[in-house]
């Protein structure tokens, strides 16, 4: 039985999938490679051993840690002989990873299941399972969706609106105080930094809070609708985590952090510490160095959904593919689906979809993937020709529309908000196609 237990090859039926990590691959190899023979190699790489043989890896050794091939299906599946034209063979690709290699470290994940085979020509991530016994490892969500709608003292539920102040950067806190003001008093439910601005010497953290906290207040008293703040404090560490502190000590009803930029350990530590117990959102800058390339790295799924989740993100921004970021539509719903799907102990983590949305949009993107989202729009709600507060009540009217099943045009009509959203922006962004590129991504961005 030893033999067995230390190949790094096995039958899905003889592994334990309590006890192992997942990994499903896409591959490609020249024609004349064999992966049947070089997969073994790659989960040695990756547990146990090296590129030649060395003493201490043991068949005892091997037998409790080696990564295991548990399936390679080639697509087409040639049976018999390749065809003389074709030059490269493509697979899926699985490999299951022992649990007790990797624990609940997320550093020890990544370099297990991306780690030096990321650097091994065309692999890609393309999907992790995890045992209950490792999401059970991980807090998750504090809030997640029910509990954003809990701290906004919404009962009816309904897709929330959330605006970028913009300018991305370089302006005072004045600015931001005034510009807050208005889009609260539009029927914005949360306001977030851009991630390009955090804690300035121009603009500080715990300025703004205190001055939009108290715009929070004004805008209350006078809606009756209570907003969220969600204030950049991604930093060097381990000044993050002060930070965090000093602006929660300070009033802050949430957070953000531009997740990758500082690493999803960070994230997790932001979201298990105690003491800062508001909600968290997570920015997805950095995340197409991950995701891109359709032959390597990581599925974007992954890297904007289950594992930010994991690590105890309660929102995360994500490219819508109405807008200026190009991004496959189902692409884009399955990414959502990561988000809010059951996945063992993590609760639901808020899908936020971003990047050129207007109000013309909102039908689209509910009807994609649900109502329990938060809309996130910058220019679309500052650059209204009537001002911010009729950008933030045009996506207000939107959202209403939708909701009462009523065509975003219709509604329009009678509410003059959003009738000078659409005459001005319906139609400026197409969905983008699978065969988008740099022109399209150019010529997006000069129309916002």
């Amino acid at each position: 039985m030893l033999y067995y237990e230390a190949q790094p090859r096995a039958m899905p039926e003889s592994i334990d999938y309590d006890d192992f990590i997942i990994a499903t691959y896409y591959a490609a190899l020249p024609r004349d490679a064999i992966m049947y023979y070089l997969a073994p190699f790659l989960a040695i790489e990756q547990s146990t051993g090296t590129w030649t043989a060395v003493p201490g890896e043991t068949p005892e050794v091997r037998a409790k840690h080696v990564a295991k091939v548990i399936g390679i299906h080639e697509v087409p599946f040639y049976e018999y002989e390749v065809p003389k034209e074709v030059e490269e063979r493509t697979y899926v690709v699985q490999l299951a990873y022992p649990f007790r290699n990797i624990e609940h470290q997320l550093p020890m994940l990544f370099t297990a299941v991306v780690g030096n085979i990321s650097m091994g020509g065309k692999i890609k991530l393309l999907d992790l399972h995890f045992p209950k016994q490792y999401t059970e490892g991980f807090g998750g969500p504090k809030f997640g969706i029910d509990g954003i709608y809990e701290a906004l003292g919404i009962k009816e539920r309904r897709p929330l609106i959330n605006n970028m102040i913009k300018p991305c950067t370089g302006y005072s806190c004045e600015v931001g105080e005034k510009l807050f003001y208005e889009v609260a008093r539009g029927g914005c439910d949360v306001i977030k930094d851009d991630e390009l601005i955090a804690d300035m010497a121009f603009n500080r953290c715990e300025d703004r809070v205190k001055a939009y906290m108290a715009m929070e207040k004004r805008a209350y008293e006078e809606t009756g609708e209570h907003t969220l703040y969600m204030v950049n404090i991604s930093d060097n560490l381990p000044k993050m985590f002060e930070l965090a502190k000093r602006v929660v000590d300070a009033g802050a009803n949430a957070i953000m952090v531009n997740y990758l930029a500082v690493g999803l350990p960070a994230l997790r530590a932001l979201a298990e510490d105690p003491d800062i117990n508001v909600p968290i959102m997570a920015h997805m800058d950095c995340a197409g160095v991950y995701y891109e390339s359709p032959n390597s790295g990581i599925a974007s799924h992954l890297i904007l959904g289950k594992l930010p989740r994991l690590a105890g993100a309660d929102v995360v921004v994500f490219p819508a593919p109405y807008g200026k970021a190009p991004y496959l539509k189902d692409r884009f719903v399955y990414t959502a689906d990561a988000m809010h799907y059951p996945m063992h102990n993590i609760k639901p983590m808020m899908p936020m979809p971003s990047g050129g949305i207007t109000p013309d949009m909102v039908p689209t993107c509910v009807a994609d993937i649900g109502p329990d989202i938060m809309i996130g729009s910058g220019g679309g709600i500052h650059a209204h020709p009537m001002g911010p507060t009729a950008g933030a009540t045009a996506f207000r009217q939107a959202i209403d529309a939708t909701m009462q099943g009523i065509p975003v045009q219709e509604y329009a009509r009678d509410h003059q908000e959003l009738g000078m959203a659409l005459g001005l922006w319906e139609g400026t962004f197409k969905e983008t196609s699978a065969t988008s590129g740099l022109d399209s991504k150019l010529e997006s961005l000069g129309d916002h």
